[in-house]
Parts: C-alpha cells; sequence; structure tokens
C-alpha cells in the first residue's frame, strides 16, 4: 500500500479521496491555487502546496507544478479525482514515467483509448456493443459534417474526442448552424481538453442516460456494479442522479450492465470507470422498459464520476478504497453474482446557482449559515465550512447530499425531509429547485428524459419554488440601493426566451438582445477619458460590450476597424467551466478591443468598444 497519496483536485473530492486513505492509514497531500488557499480541502490534508495563480490552466491543470509537488512531498501515488486532470492521458503518462510515483487510475494507453470517443467506439462496435449512428475518424472540415446530415439527417451532434458533461458538444440543428457549431466544439475541446479533435453521432431527442459503474484490475477481473439514471439534466449537467433505475427491468438492466463489461475489457481497461448509455425512450409506457428497449454506447469516463457515490449507497463498496487497493497492484476479491444492489440512492448537486434565474452561478458570497442535514440514510460530501467565502473561480458545485432508502419511495420522502432540513444562507443555492423535483409528476414516475429540463418543464414553478424556499441568498442590496429592473430576448440554437434580470445598486440599462447562449447586451456609454474596470484606458466615443460575469477570456473574434451586425459574436468568455460567446446587440465598427485572450475579468468590465 502507499505511504502518501496526492491529490490533484479540490473542493468536495479532494476530501472525499483524503477519507478513504485515512481509512487506509495512507498520509494525504492537498494541493491549492491562490484562489483556494482558505479552502476545506487544504484544511483536512497532512499537508498543502501552492501550485499557481487561480486560473486553473496555471495552477490544477499544470502538470509539471502538480508533480513537482508530488516530489516535494515525497509522495508515492498521485490520484485525480474528477475533472481537471482525471481524463488526460498526457498527464497520466507523465506521472506513469515519474520515478517512484504511481498513478491512481487507468493506464494512460487505456486512456486514450477511450477517452478519445472515436476510438472508444471503434473498440465498443468490435465487442459489439451498440453504438450510436456516427463517424469512428475526427472530422476537421464543415462538408463531413453537412454529408453526414444529408446521410443521416438532424440534429447531429458534433462532440470533442476528450468532451464529457455536455462540455464540447454542439448540437446542429439545419445545415446553416454547420461551421459556427463545428469551430464552438473545436474550440471548447482545445481549450478545456487540450484536444481540438471532434466527431459526429446522430442526436437522440428524447434519450433516456444510464450509466454502469466498473471496477477492472490488473489480473483480469472486470466487474460492473449496476447502473445509474442521470437522466434529469440541465444543459447536459445533471443535477440528481439515482440508482438503480426505476425505468428499467432486470433484463435490460442486465443487457446493458453485460455491455459494459464487454466493453471494458476488449480495451484492456483497469481500475474505476463509467460506461454510459443512451436508452430511447418509449412515449406513453406503462411500466419499465423492456429488453427490446433500444441503447446505444455513449462514453467511457476513465475516472471516478461524481455521482459515485450513489453506487456505493446500494452495494455498500467504498469505490475510492477499492480505486487505490487496485493500483496498489490488489486484485478485486469478489465475483459478479456477490454484487447485490440494495434500497435506493440519490445524489443531489448542491450549486451555488438560481435555478430561478436560468440557474445563474453566484458570483461571490459567504456561508452565513451552513447546516447539513443528518439522521439515518443521509450523507453529505463536501468540504465549505460556516463562514467560508465561496470560490467562484471553478464549477459552481459546492456540495453532495446522498440519500438512501429501502426502495425509491422511501428515498424521495427521506430526501424532501433532508432537503428541508439543509440550511444554508449567504449564497444561492439550487436545494429549492431539488425539494421542486421531488414533488414533480414526471420525475416522480420516472418518464422524464435529458430534455425534460430545459424542454418541458414550466419555468414558472421553479421560479415559485425559489420564492418560497429559497431563503437568504446574500445577494440582496440595502433597502436604499436602487433596483433596476432589465428584460432580453435570449435565443438559443433557434428558440427564443423572454428574460428578466434584476439588479441593485446599479443605473438603468437600456434593453438590449443576448443570442446564441450570449451573457452579454451592448449598451450606449462614452467611453472618452474613462477606463474599464481592469485598468485598460478607453477612447472615443461608442457602445462598449461589457462582461456580465466573471470569466476568462478565451478569444476574441473580432480585430479594431472591423464591421459587424447584430448577433455576431465578439468575444468568446469562459466562466464556470462553459464557453459563453459575447455577440453584439447591433451592428457597428470595432473602434476598440479592451482585453487580452487569456486574461481575467470582472462583471461589468469593458471587452470591445463599437461605433
Amino acid at each position: 500500500m502507499f505511504r502518501k497519496v496526492l491529490v490533484a483536485n479540490r473542493g468536495e473530492i479532494a476530501v472525499r479521496v483524503m477519507r478513504a486513505c485515512e481509512e487506509l492509514n495512507v498520509g494525504t497531500v492537498a494541493i491549492y491555487s491562490e484562489a483556494d488557499k482558505d479552502s476545506g480541502h487544504v484544511r483536512y490534508a497532512d499537508e498543502a502546496y501552492n501550485v499557481g495563480p487561480a486560473r486553473a490552466a496555471d495552477s490544477y491543470l499544470d502538470h509539471d507544478a502538480v508533480i513537482e509537488a508530488a516530489r516535494k512531498a515525497d509522495a508515492d501515488a498521485i490520484h485525480p479525482g474528477y475533472g481537471f486532470l482525471a481524463e488526460n492521458a498526457e498527464f497520466a503518462g507523465k506521472v506513469e514515467d515519474a520515478e517512484g510515483i504511481t498513478w491512481i487510475g487507468p493506464s494512460s494507453d487505456a486512456m486514450e483509448s477511450l477517452g478519445e470517443k472515436t476510438k472508444a467506439r471503434t473498440i465498443m462496435d468490435e465487442a459489439d456493443v451498440p453504438i450510436v449512428p456516427g463517424t469512428t475518424d475526427p472530422v476537421t472540415e464543415p462538408e463531413a459534417v453537412k454529408e453526414f446530415g444529408e446521410r443521416h439527417g438532424y440534429p447531429i451532434a458534433i462532440k470533442a474526442e476528450g468532451g464529457g458533461g455536455g462540455r464540447g458538444m454542439k448540437v446542429v440543428w439545419d445545415e446553416s448552424e454547420v461551421e459556427n457549431q463545428l469551430e464552438s466544439a473545436k474550440r471548447e475541446g482545445e481549450a478545456y481538453f487540450d484536444n481540438d479533435s471532434v466527431y459526429l453521432e446522430r442526436y437522440l431527442e428524447q434519450p433516456r442516460h444510464i450509466e454502469v459503474q466498473i471496477l477492472a484490475d490488473e489480473h483480469g477481473n472486470v466487474r460492473h456494479l449496476g447502473e445509474r439514471d442521470c437522466s434529469l439534466q440541465r444543459r447536459h449537467q445533471k443535477v440528481i442522479e439515482e440508482g438503480p433505475s426505476a425505468a428499467l427491468t432486470d433484463a435490460l438492466r442486465e443487457k446493458i450492465g453485460e455491455a459494459a463489461r464487454r466493453g471494458v475489457a476488449a480495451a484492456d481497461y483497469t481500475n474505476a470507470g463509467t460506461v454510459e448509455f443512451l436508452v430511447e425512450e418509449e412515449p406513453g409506457r406503462d411500466g419499465p422498459l423492456g429488453p427490446d428497449a433500444n441503447f446505444f454506447f455513449l462514453e467511457v469516463n476513465t475516472r471516478i464520476q461524481v455521482e459515485h457515490t450513489v453506487t456505493e449507497e446500494i452495494t455498500g463498496l467504498d469505490i475510492v478504497k477499492r480505486q487505490i487497493e487496485i493500483a496498489a497492484g490488489e486484485a478485486v476479491d469478489f465475483e459478479q453474482d456477490d454484487v447485490e444492489i440494495d434500497g435506493h440512492a440519490m445524489e443531489f448537486r448542491i450549486n451555488a446557482e438560481n435555478a430561478a434565474d436560468d440557474f445563474a452561478p453566484a458570483t461571490g458570497g459567504t456561508l452565513e449559515t451552513y447546516d447539513p442535514p443528518g439522521g439515518i440514510g443521509v450523507r453529505l460530501d463536501d468540504a465549505l465550512r460556516q463562514g467560508d467565502d465561496l470560490v467562484t473561480d471553478y464549477d459552481s458545485m459546492i456540495a453532495k447530499l446522498v440519500v438512501w432508502g429501502e426502495d425509491r419511495d422511501e428515498c424521495i420522502e427521506r430526501s424532501l425531509r433532508a432537503l428541508r432540513e439543509y440550511e444554508i444562507s449567504g449564497i444561492p443555492t439550487i436545494i429549492p429547485f431539488h425539494r421542486l423535483m421531488l414533488t414533480d409528476e414526471e420525475f416522480v414516475r420516472s418518464t422524464h428524459t435529458t430534455k425534460y429540463l430545459d424542454e418541458d418543464l414550466d419555468e414558472s414553478r421553479i421560479e415559485e419554488a425559489q420564492e418560497q424556499w429559497g431563503g437568504d441568498t446574500g445577494d440582496g442590496g440595502s433597502e436604499d440601493e436602487e433596483t433596476v429592473e432589465r428584460e432580453f430576448t435570449v435565443e438559443v440554437n433557434g428558440k427564443r426566451f423572454e428574460v428578466e434580470l434584476e439588479e441593485r445598486g446599479a443605473p438603468a440599462i437600456p434593453t438590449g438582445e443576448i443570442e446564441a447562449g450570449s451573457g452579454q447586451a451592448s449598451r450606449p456609454e462614452p467611453a472618452g477619458g474613462s477606463s474599464n474596470d481592469g485598468g485598460t484606458e478607453l477612447e472615443g466615443d461608442g457602445e462598449t460590450v461589457d462582461a456580465e460575469m466573471q470569466g476568462t477570456i478565451l478569444d476574441i473574434e473580432v480585430a479594431e476597424g472591423d464591421e459587424v451586425g447584430a448577433g455576431d459574436v465578439l468575444v468568446v468568455l469562459e466562466a464556470m467551466k462553459m464557453e459563453n460567446d459575447i455577440v453584439a446587440s447591433r451592428g457597428g465598427t470595432v473602434t476598440q478591443i479592451a482585453i487580452e485572450e487569456g486574461e481575467s475579468v470582472d462583471m461589468g468590465d469593458t471587452l470591445v468598444v463599437l461605433e
């Protein structure tokens, strides 16, 4: 067994891995960025090392800095958690090559084979695992996308090779969107996964998302630990996960589980991983889906999953401890028939977001109250404590509430109780949204699909839940601050929405239009002789296009002197690990670009000046 493990991650997953190490009597090492110097995972670890500034690319994603921290700490293993470098085959290879340090995860070769989706599709196809119609070779030119559309029809999903969780995926609804969506998917792939290679799949319009947890060791043992149903998603991001799936018959779940085992064995995969499938829902079905239902391989996540906790609760197996033991050379000590599913479990992602404001992430705040629930069947994975400041440089998830019951009905009842007990003030969270979903007829019947939240749920119900159960979010101003209401028209994938925003303590701003997922509208403002909040001197008169959220400039699409039209993309802003197109609300000439690629900006900073 290892002496000391460096956890190359942050927040609740870092603490989760460290707890497993503690139970194995293994020392723990944390790494942290400047933004995280006071964070919970740093407090929990035996020792901690700074690896750089707040920007993830300069700290948590810096291969050399992470490995150097392991050497300084004399750690003999690195566990990546999930996200950041967890699925980076290049980094895994560097750790494998580092003398005296073991990589806790699948081999870099297996990560490359299964992490790159086209290779994974080929492996699965050869292992007789059903795959969605798509390409097995990377696509580089728009013509290939159009040819695929002519052959298979629209919509088409363009997916980054190294992507996951909706990142690096763009949906093309008709031929006119091909060029822009292809370029955007490639750009996200390069930015988030260091790989701009993309592939195509037929986009299934009403699927369920079913995934199978697997464990495999170096001795040829491959086991699956049952399935999880992750169909409740917002923009391809899971919000509630559960297991086992109430939508599957035993015969269908066995077919899917065995397909996952077959595919993983064919890839010579070791350690923990998740094989994800899309199962086609049958409208108006009466009872669970039978063995003849269509299911297709989606991808393999070559790491621990956020929702691994669900499987732990229904199997009694500590998956993270198993990861560490397998990396240390130990064998899986149980047979497939020994895996028993006991009861039902759900995981609720506690995100610092306002669900009533299109799930807008919090831009700051302090946990003035933090009192999590307890009692039988209730588990909390978190790292924050009362009085902590919210770190907004990374993703918005601050905790995971995991609830177990003897059956799904008891699990729902217990989850409602736990969510009512969960007291957080000072920041917004999606706890009111979770409470709403546990009384939602579609979710309770388990007939929802991955499109339910984005296309079918009445948004006014979310607003009512937020108003009723939202509590003190800490984002309100004083009573004498002026409240400004703004209305925007938002267009996402061809569908228009009317959005109302409320801002306290700010001057009135004329309404504008946001398109294609943008978080920005232009506003007229004399720029002569002034400067933006970032310190750039602004010149001349014109309309400033400002940042509506804190983030990092990923790409600048225009140059000074360019003529732009309404809806043209000016800047691509990375915020909360998502790519946001900042567009012009009207036509004009670019007279000044006030930012540079890679620069961090705050909400309100001027990005571009138009005349």
